[in-house]
């Protein structure tokens, strides 16, 4: 389980930093699959040219963010959360270098509200179409922390999306990722675990008609046809859920980022499910190698181990 565990974060944060030099070019500016990787080839634009090969962005920042929120508080609270989440934005806590180069509108927007001292329940935007992937990119540490019962987690999963991403879409992402991410850790296969995780919440479910309409949209065969590595948050579920079906930890983030777009974010959202999967030893150890801001991340994993 430790294993698995370590395997989580350090496929979360590689799989951001494999992602960031290639964000936002389309599919067909990328390399070819073979040459995607840490360092891209020399004749590549990189999107942040000056920002140190190994890197991870605001989506390991977050993630981290949340960890450290819940490893101290021994409990998901909203305040704590948003001010690292803040410190962050402000001072580059949980970046490497203290150097932030990247965030989402909506967290961008809600933590701009949150400094203007709106209640942390009403910083973030809740129309349909404020669903990015911004809370998604960052929930992995709530499965790997939380120790109690499935609706436990996918209450806590809605209270972390709240905060920046307050739609009930993005909610419901969450939660099915935080559910397949905890069916994965008791040793159930990719899709297994998927299916496991939609049964959980159709039975969550079953007496409100909001929450069922969503996962069916949520679910809705039209997005695993259109699969495109795009910010919406169910592209970004449907578009991990597509590279996880690769047979190793290097190949489910090398396609994740060959779908273009938002490559960052969708090779941290595999990455963390891949890392479970392979476990800490299947990510090669030139990424392990490459990866910068380790002294950050290595005290929260051993007080996760020892939670």
């Amino acid at each position: 389980m430790q294993n698995r565990i370590k395997g989580a974060i350090y496929g979360l944060l590689i799989g951001d930093a494999v992602g960031v030099p290639y964000e936002f070019h389309s599919a067909s500016q990328l390399p070819s699959y073979s040459y995607i990787d840490m360092i891209p080839p020399k004749n590549f634009r990189r999107t942040y040219p000056d920002i140190p090969i190994g890197t991870w962005s605001d989506d390991g920042a977050q993630a981290l963010c949340l960890l450290a929120s819940l490893l101290y508080c021994q409990k998901l609270n909203s305040i704590d959360f948003a001010n690292r989440l803040r410190n962050w934005y402000r001072y580059g806590y949980m970046a490497v270098d203290y150097q932030v180069f990247d965030i989402g509108v909506q967290t961008a927007q809600a933590l701009k509200r949150y400094e203007a001292g709106v209640s942390v329940e009403e910083i973030a935007n809740t129309d349909e179409h404020s669903n990015g992937n911004g809370a998604l990119m960052r929930t992995l540490p709530l499965t790997l922390w939380h120790r109690g019962s499935d609706q436990q987690l996918v209450e806590l999963a809605y209270q972390q999306s709240h905060l920046t991403h307050a739609h009930l879409r993005s909610k419901i992402c969450c939660a099915l990722y935080c559910l397949w991410a905890k069916y994965l850790l008791k040793g159930q296969s990719v899709n297994d675990a998927w299916k496991s995780s939609i049964s959980i919440l159709m039975q969550l479910y079953k007496n409100s008609v909001n929450e069922q309409q969503e996962l069916d949209n949520i679910l809705d065969s039209t997005h695993e046809k259109k699969i495109s590595g795009s910010g919406y948050v169910v592209d970004c579920l449907h578009s991990a859920r597509f590279a996880l079906q690769q047979d190793s930890y290097q190949d489910v983030i090398k396609t994740a980022i060959a779908l273009g777009q938002d490559t960052d974010t969708t090779a941290c959202v595999a990455g963390g499910l891949a890392g479970i999967v392979f476990g800490y030893e299947g990510i090669p150890e030139i990424w392990l190698q490459q990866l910068r801001g380790k002294e950050m991340l290595e005290p929260l994993l051993k007080q996760l181990e020892e939670a």
